[in-house]
């Protein structure tokens, strides 16, 4: 992580924007059911929200020295567990959770083949009829300069629709405004 990162990304305004405009509207119209997994929580800013909607959330951080911090901040709820892991390996079985979410991290994963493998992994421990809810930042020369010496890898819009749809997600939805959100589901047992 970079020193932008550093400071953006634990501050209480990065916090208060993805508590109060991402979140609520990756989740209006959806259950998240009991079990949720965030892959890459960084500073927990959406930790912090996630874990009063469903009965646990287990989340998955790939730098060691976030997740210490992140389970120092939860350790006193019991809804939240803390694994250092990497997302294209999760030690779960497969159709462990109801819901999973990745909140602006996916950009920090060096290549298109890797991001997809986390994607497919999130599918595989998706419960039937469970839900992936992620956003992600809009490439533009101002966060590539924010990104300096840092990995930038921007998820093209137009090409995550068929990426998702060819990992195995059922059911697709790409909304681009001011940044990147999608929704994506595996399909019911009785459609797989």
């Amino acid at each position: 992580m970079n020193e932008h990162h550093a400071q953006v990304c634990p501050s209480p305004e990065w916090q208060e924007h993805m508590q109060t405009v991402i979140l609520p509207r990756l989740t209006r119209d959806l259950e998240l059911g009991d079990e949720m997994l965030e892959v890459g929580p960084g500073p927990g800013a959406t930790t912090d929200w996630l874990r009063h909607r469903v009965k646990r959330l287990t989340a998955v951080e790939i730098e060691p020295a976030a997740a210490v911090k992140l389970r120092s901040r939860f350790a006193d709820d019991d809804r939240v567990v803390i694994l250092d892991g990497d997302a294209a390996h999760l030690p779960f079985a497969d159709n462990t959770f109801d819901s999973a979410g990745s909140f602006t991290m996916l950009h920090h994963v060096p290549t298109e083949r890797q991001q997809n493998a986390i994607l497919a992994e999130i599918l595989r421990v998706l419960r039937p009829g469970g839900v992936l809810i992620a956003s992600d930042s809009l490439a533009s020369v101002q966060l590539h300069e924010f990104h300096v010496d840092d990995t930038y890898n921007p998820i093209e819009p137009s090409g995550l629709l068929p990426r998702l749809r060819t990992i195995g997600f059922a059911e697709v939805t790409v909304s681009v405004g001011k940044g990147l959100l999608f929704w994506a589901t595996k399909a019911p047992e009785d459609e797989s």
